[in-house]
């Protein structure tokens, strides 16, 4: 072993490995560096969430708003003068929006040991509380820097997944706020004419993109998944399991429109999952199905949540930026209208089953 690599000091019997002490101690060194960043980010945080809380609680509230507009500007210019421009006026606006829209301060501590002010400030954009929280806890989770975060947010990754839980019902197998519709694997850079092994490929090739783009909680398991069912060999595309769900998560791929036979299909691969690769403390394995395209309205049809099965299409090629935010729209929209059709029918069914035992009750209580 060359002398760069490897230098010993001897002391008596006693060999020291400097490059292993140099690394032990750097190691140390930077873990100890983080972990005095997050703490260092989660109080400042904290610092701007208390300012905002007490202006808004302070001045603000009680019919004073017009009378504490008149005062930030002056609040700002002894902070700024004390403490830096962090307290500009816009800041402090910024501060006290910040203490309205995220108001659970447990949640918010334990998000800013991870996140920091910047995070924030691009989360207040968002008009809802449910986007806001969805995109904080993928970054938390995700690592995700300032432009990861707005990568996400451009590619509507809240809408689709909301979306993809208007599939699903009371009855179904398959959880909320797991799977998204549509998938963009425009990430995947595939060519023209691609078979359904090279998207296959090209997901193994790019799996950390593509588990980003899939969902939280994912682990990559196998590939060509076989099973004997009958004498008779079957293959399923991926394998995944998702550490949050306890489960197994079987993936399809597609390249067509969706055809009703792969429930199916998907159907007997969760049997035999559940059967032979289900372990004790897991849940039941779930599905699902990607394919170029499909009819939402047929999917809603066939009930498949109810199997533990899950539809989406999968993008290869990203529109341009007004088209795409229109046809996620489009899609959300049609999604919202599907969904009140299908609550109508079901407050339809309660009503008449009411009725029915109303009319019963009627009767046994005439007979008594």
């Amino acid at each position: 072993m060359s002398k760069e690599n490897q230098e010993l000091s001897v002391q008596g019997e006693i060999q020291i490995d400097e490059n292993q002490l140099f690394e032990r101690i750097a190691e140390i060194i930077e873990t100890r560096k983080s972990l005095a960043g997050a703490y260092a980010n989660r109080e400042v945080t904290m610092m701007y969430w208390e300012v905002g809380h007490h202006i808004n609680s302070v001045i603000l509230d009680g019919g004073r708003a017009a009378y504490g507009k008149k005062i930030l500007t002056t609040l700002s210019s002894k902070l700024i003068t004390k403490y830096g421009k962090s307290f500009s006026e816009r800041n402090l606006y910024r501060m006290i929006l910040f203490a309205e829209r995220f108001t659970d301060a447990e949640i918010l501590t334990t998000l800013s040991s991870k996140l920091s002010w910047s995070h924030f400030t691009e989360l207040l954009r968002l008009k809802s509380d449910e986007a806001r929280l969805y995109y904080a806890n993928l970054s938390a989770e995700k690592g995700l820097g300032i432009r990861g975060l707005r990568h996400q947010i451009s590619r509507k990754a809240y809408e689709r997944r909301e979306i993809a839980n208007t599939q699903l019902t009371e009855a179904s197998r398959v959880p909320f706020n797991v799977f998204k519709d549509p998938y963009l694997l425009d990430i995947l850079d595939l060519k023209e004419n691609y078979l359904e092994a090279d998207l296959e490929k090209a997901i193994l090739t790019g799996l950390e993109a593509f588990i980003l783009e899939f969902g939280q909680g994912f682990t990559f398991a196998e590939r060509q998944k076989r099973m004997i069912i009958g004498g008779e060999d079957v293959c399923l595309d991926l394998l995944f399991y998702n550490r949050n769900l306890r489960r197994l998560v079987a993936v399809e791929l597609k390249l067509g429109q969706f055809k009703a036979s792969y429930k199916g299909q998907m159907e007997l691969y969760l049997n035999w999952l559940n059967r032979y690769e289900r372990k004790s403390g897991e849940e039941s394995p779930i599905g699902i199905i990607l394919c170029a395209s499909m009819n939402r309205e047929k999917i809603d049809l066939l009930n498949m949540d109810s199997a533990g099965i899950a539809i989406a299409e999968y993008w290869t090629e990203l529109p341009p930026k007004n088209i795409f935010e229109q046809k996620i729209k489009e899609i959300m929209h049609e999604a919202h209208e599907r969904l009140e059709r299908r609550n109508l029918l079901l407050d339809s069914e309660q009503k008449q089953l009411n009725y029915f035992w109303d009319e019963k009750d009627d009767i046994e209580k005439k007979n008594f």
